[in-house]
C-alpha cells in the first residue's frame, strides 16, 4: 500500500508539472489548437503464466494466445505545448483472459501448460499519463494538418485495477454448475498464510508504464484516425492470480470460511479435470520471475478543438486587421 501511495504522489507530481509548463506556454490556449479530444477501440492481448503458444513460455508478442483476444476502448485527452509534443490523460477499459486449455500442444514441450489446466479473467480499468513524441514534425515543410501523416511514440505512468476471477463447477462432472468466483479471496498460493510467509497478499491496483507507439493520418485539420500498439509493463505477476508453487491444501481450513474451502481446493489445482494424479505440493504453478503484462492495438479517433485552421479561426482571421497579421 506505501507503494501505490507514493506512486501516486510520483504520478500527481508529474501532472502538476505538466500543467505548470502548460500555463506557463503562451502558445497554449483554446484558440491555437492545442486541446485535442479522442476516443481508442480495439483487441487486447494478456501476457503472463497461463496459455499461450507452442513450445516454452516466451516473452512478448510471440507467445500471444490469439483466441483469447478481447477488446478494449478508451477515451482521452491531449495538450500541446508544442506540436512536437503531447501530453495525454487517458481512461481504458478492457477485458483480460487466459487458459491453459487454448495451448498449443504441436511442440510438446507445453504439455506442463496444458496438464495445469487453469484459466482465469478479469476486467481492468486503467488511467494513466503520457507524453506524445512527434519526431517528423521537424521536417515538415507546410502549414495546416489535413493530409499529414504523422508517426509517434508514447510513454507514461499509470494505475490499473483488476480482480481476477475463474469458473468454479459445484458439480464437476456437470458443466452447467459453473460459477464465476473471485480468486484473490481464495489465498491459492498461500498469499498471507504464515506457513508461507515470502507470499504476500497482492493489491488490486498496481503501477504500471504503458509504452509503445502508432501514427495518425489527418483527414481534415481538425480530424484524424490512427493506429497505436501500447504495452502496459506491470510490477506484479497476479494479473491472472497464478505466479509460484503449489501449496498444501490443507492450510485453506485455516483461513477461509468453510464455504470457500471446497472451491480453494478445486481451483487451485485443476489437474484432477484431465484425469491426472500426481504428486504435486512444491512443483512449479506459475513462473514468479517474469511480470505480467498486457497490450492493445487500438484504432483512434481524435478531435482537434478550435484550432487556428478549423473554419471559424480562419474566418476570424479574415476579418482582423492587417496590422495583427
Amino acid at each position: 500500500m506505501r507503494a501505490i501511495i507514493h506512486s501516486c504522489r510520483i504520478m500527481i507530481t508529474v501532472l502538476l508539472l505538466s500543467l505548470s509548463l502548460w500555463s506557463n506556454s503562451q502558445s497554449i490556449s483554446f484558440k491555437d489548437g492545442k486541446y485535442e479530444f479522442g476516443l481508442g477501440l480495439g483487441p487486447s492481448f494478456f501476457l503472463g503464466d497461463l496459455g499461450g503458444s507452442h513450445g516454452v513460455g516466451k516473452p512478448f508478442i510471440a507467445d500471444v494466445d490469439m483466441p483469447m483476444t478481447k477488446f478494449s476502448k478508451g477515451l482521452y485527452v491531449n495538450v500541446y505545448p508544442s506540436e512536437w509534443l503531447g501530453l495525454r490523460l487517458a481512461l481504458n477499459r478492457s477485458f483480460l483472459e487466459a487458459s491453459d486449455d487454448e495451448v498449443n500442444l504441436s511442440g510438446g514441450r507445453e504439455f506442463s501448460r496444458w496438464r495445469r489446466n487453469l484459466y482465469f479473467q478479469s476486467k481492468i480499468t486503467e488511467l494513466y499519463f503520457g507524453f506524445e513524441f512527434y519526431p517528423t514534425v521537424f521536417l515538415e515543410n507546410y502549414d495546416g494538418l489535413q493530409g499529414k501523416f504523422r508517426p509517434y511514440g508514447i510513454a507514461g505512468v499509470g494505475f490499473f485495477h483488476f480482480n481476477p476471477k475463474a469458473y468454479y463447477y459445484s458439480d464437476p462432472n456437470n458443466l452447467n454448475t459453473k460459477q464465476l468466483v473471485e480468486l484473490k479471496p481464495l489465498r491459492l498460493e498461500g498469499q498471507g498464510m504464515s506457513q508461507y510467509p515470502d507470499r504476500k497478499e497482492y493489491n488490486l491496483t498496481q503501477l504500471e508504464i504503458p509504452m509503445g507507439g502508432g501514427f495518425k493520418y489527418y483527414i481534415k485539420e481538425d480530424l484524424y484516425i490512427g493506429l497505436e500498439i501500447l504495452h502496459r509493463k506491470t510490477f506484479t505477476d497476479y494479473i491472472d492470480d497464478v505466479s509460484t508453487k503449489y501449496i498444501d491444501p490443507i492450510h485453506f481450513s485455516q483461513y477461509l470460511d468453510p464455504a470457500d474451502v471446497p472451491v480453494a481446493y478445486q481451483l487451485h489445482n485443476r489437474e484432477p479435470f484431465r484425469n491426472i494424479t500426481r504428486t504435486y505440493i512444491g512443483k512449479q504453478r506459475g513462473d514468479p520471475k517474469e511480470m505480467d503484462s498486457y497490450f492493445s492495438t487500438i484504432i483512434r479517433f481524435g478531435w482537434r478543438l478550435n484550432g487556428n485552421n478549423s473554419p471559424n479561426r480562419k474566418a476570424l482571421r479574415q476579418l482582423r486587421c492587417p496590422l495583427y497579421f
